[in-house]
């Protein structure tokens, strides 16, 4: 039938595809990216979604049973590979100013780099719910493995005017969201390297960051992550990210 394509289990799709990402899962996740970040999370029907994507709406439910589902999907994008990646770190002995501009870094670049803003979302009174508990707890862990990271930086520089600073890198990293929005109007982003190295600076380190940005480059090299995105993890774009 002209105008319909198979889209494997369930009925066939209403067009081609149309988004990037192999599977309809992944189309519809942009599509709701996309709507959610641009429309509105509450002004966004299943129904929109669906037509995004270009399949019925009965083939969207297939894939995920509510609209909060796919925004809890895209949530956890936005956390899971910066958590397992911190959590990766916890066993090395890589010094703590190392562990904490890897972590800044590839959690800014996510955030930066990410087809659409997702973390604009953080700020929806839907995330108060129960259904959104996992998120909180995963970001609530994120938080906990900057705050440790960086009392561990403090603790090295040994200044005790500054042992209140150590909420800020994740406070510094998250700032990229509104950057982001921002850019819009034509302000550019900081990039990943300039943020992973004002998350040492705001906590009083002053040594050089050289050899920082490049231990911090092999920690990503060799991650185990399988989530972290290609602009997060390939050596030549920390590199280039750092310019």
């Amino acid at each position: 039938m002209e105008g319909v394509t198979n889209a494997g289990p369930g009925r066939p799709r209403l067009t081609a595809r149309r988004r990037p990402g192999g599977t309809a899962r992944a189309e519809i996740l942009d599509a709701a990216a996309e709507l959610f970040t641009t429309r509105g999370f509450a002004a966004t029907s299943t129904r929109h979604i669906a037509e995004a994507v270009g399949m019925r709406q009965a083939s969207l439910y297939n894939h995920f049973a509510t609209k909060d589902d796919i925004l809890v999907a895209l949530l956890a994008d936005t956390v899971t590979p910066a958590l397992d990646f911190a959590e990766n770190l916890r066993p090395l002995g890589t010094s703590p100013e190392v562990k904490l501009y890897a972590l800044s870094y590839i959690d800014a670049a996510q955030l930066i780099t990410g087809r659409w803003n997702l973390g604009v979302l953080y700020l929806l009174p839907e995330l108060r719910s129960d259904r959104f508990m996992s998120f909180r707890a995963d970001r609530d862990r994120l938080r906990e493995q900057y705050r440790a990271l960086a009392q561990a930086v403090l603790d090295a520089i040994d200044d005790p005017a500054s042992t209140h600073l150590a909420e800020l890198p994740f406070r510094l990293v998250e700032s990229v969201i509104s950057a982001r929005a921002d850019a819009l109007e034509g302000t550019p982003i900081p990039n990943a390297a300039v943020i992973a190295g004002s998350a040492l600076h705001i906590l009083g380190w002053r040594q050089d960051l050289d050899p920082i940005h490049t231990e911090a480059a092999e920690l990503i090299a060799n991650a185990e992550t399988p989530k972290l995105s290609g602009a997060a993890s390939a050596p030549d774009n920390f590199d280039a990210m750092r310019t």
